[in-house]
């Protein structure tokens, strides 16, 4: 069933203008109104066992690889699960994206994805339609999309507010880019479905910003990965391991 229906079904027709990646329904620059694991070691013959991958120093380094004290800074202390997404450029629209996980020997780095960003790259200050992406760290609370939820433990909103029609800036089709997408809480209200058009920090401040499916090109200010790497996001995030998402490019993020 669809959680939160009445709520989305008031949204669902001022969504019918713009998208993350152009001209869809869920508008990412919206009209101006955003357990622990340890591995035990086997019992072996010699005197000392190696340490598994796991547990190793290189392997699970205390910090994040990447980020600069100023960014680090900005990293909950209660986060256990980080999704890291670092640009290839300030202008670029190409990123990576790594889920990083903290045990208890430091923060183990899963498979490195490939992703999309906003057209014209990163920004440090985001306002609606400059189509960049918000550089910073926030805390993933939300998900939804056009399909059924695929086994996530996050509030999941299902409906048709998810429905993105037209094309992408390169001619892409966009159908199917909100089938799964998780809110990113930038200038939003935590806790409330991705198609909830609550800014705090005012329209003018841009929102809507989102993990979804990737459609093969940029977006408005969204990141986008392909279906299934975004399904094994939603079935990995845990609300009670507080994820987050680090975001920007490599150069802004080493800060």
């Amino acid at each position: 069933m669809i959680t939160r229906r009445t709520h989305v079904a008031l949204l669902a027709a001022s969504l019918l203008l713009t998208g993350c990646g152009g001209g869809a329904v869920a508008s990412t620059e919206g009209p101006p109104t955003p357990a622990q694991e340890t591995s035990e070691p086997t019992p072996t013959p010699t005197p000392t066992a190696s340490p598994s991958p796991e547990i190793s120093v290189e392997g699970a380094p205390q910090q994040i690889p990447g980020l600069g004290p100023k960014t680090w800074a900005k990293v909950p202390a209660d986060a256990r699960q980080a999704v890291v997404v670092t640009g290839r450029g300030r202008d670029s629209s190409a990123s990576t994206v790594v889920l990083y996980e903290r045990t208890e020997a430091g923060w183990r780095a899963g498979a490195n994805w490939p992703a999309h960003n906003a057209l014209k790259g990163w920004t440090d200050h985001h306002l609606a339609g400059d189509l960049r992406s918000p550089i910073g760290v926030y805390t993933l609370t939300d998900a939804g999309g056009l399909l059924k939820d695929p086994g996530t433990k996050l509030p999941y909103d299902r409906g048709v507010g998810f429905t993105a029609p037209g094309t992408g800036f390169e001619g892409e089709p966009l159908a199917g880019s909100f089938d799964y997408v998780i809110a990113i809480n930038y200038n939003r209200q935590p806790g409330t479905s991705p198609l909830d058009w609550t800014r705090p920090l005012g329209a003018g401040r841009g929102g809507g910003i989102w993990l979804h499916v990737d459609h093969g090109g940029p977006t408005h200010g969204c990141v986008s990965i392909a279906e299934d790497h975004m399904k094994e996001l939603l079935r990995t995030l845990d609300p009670d391991l507080h994820p987050v998402v680090v975001m920007g490019d490599a150069k802004s993020l080493s800060r």
